[in-house]
């Protein structure tokens, strides 16, 4: 018993990349050729460089003729490759890469991250036009749906940068594109480019303001928020 559990560990084991099982039917590789080249990994992690069809279909449900036409489909996917190779007394041989695998599984890879990316820009700006719709309490006009645009566009204002100005917008009791536009500009300016800046910013604004003098003791005052008027800058 205990020889056969030290029979098992000597088996060692192979570590692959998660990923490939994530993305290989978008890579456009089936099951049992995803089994295949596990075991072409295998045969090479163990020194056989060049396991034969014969020695693959031995260890899966496939016959001898269906693993030589896959071997032959993956080389003709550009997924291996058979490469020559030398030994150290000078003997030539073959062997299988599995190079344009990973380095297919690194295209699908990073594709699959910047296609996420452009999902969540495009899932933002529509909740930007939304957000803006709700404030203003109407839908938006073709000009201002063309600034929004501008601003994302050619200005390269972050959409949650966008919506920081609304809201420092509504706080000053002054929604209009106009002022909108003026603090994007002023936060550009100042090389803001998170909400944690911009809320900094406008505290730093505000503390510098000058607050009214004038009480009157008869009639109670209601505390009004400060803002800072970024026309007037």
């Amino acid at each position: 018993m205990k020889e056969n559990l030290i029979q098992w560990f000597n088996e060692g084991n192979i570590t692959f990349p998660s990923a490939l099982l994530t993305f290989y039917k978008q890579m456009g590789i089936n099951e049992e050729e995803l089994v295949l080249l596990l075991h072409v990994f295998s045969f090479q992690e163990k020194g056989n460089e060049f396991p034969t069809p014969s020695e693959i279909s031995s260890r899966m449900t496939i016959s001898l003729t269906q693993c030589s036409d896959m071997l032959r489909r993956l080389v003709q996917k550009g997924l291996i490759e058979i490469q020559d190779g030398h030994s150290y007394d000078g003997i030539r041989f073959e062997k299988y890469s599995l190079q344009p695998l990973w380095e297919k599984l690194i295209e699908q890879f990073l594709m699959n991250t910047k296609n996420k990316y452009i999902e969540k820009q495009q899932q933002e700006e529509t909740d930007l036009y939304t957000c803006f719709e709700q404030e203003f309490g109407r839908p938006l006009s073709p000009f201002e749906c063309e600034s929004l645009a501008m601003w994302m566009d050619d200005d390269r204002h972050d959409p949650i940068i966008i919506k920081s100005a609304l809201r420092e917008a509504v706080i000053s009791g002054k929604l209009n594109f106009r002022y909108i536009d003026r603090i994007l500009f002023e936060w550009k300016r100042n090389g803001i480019k998170t909400i944690e800046q911009a809320k900094n910013h406008g505290r730093k604004i505000r503390q510098h303001q000058p607050q009214q003098r004038e009480k009157k003791e008869e009639v109670p005052q209601t505390k009004n928020v400060p803002f800072y008027n970024w026309l007037e800058q």
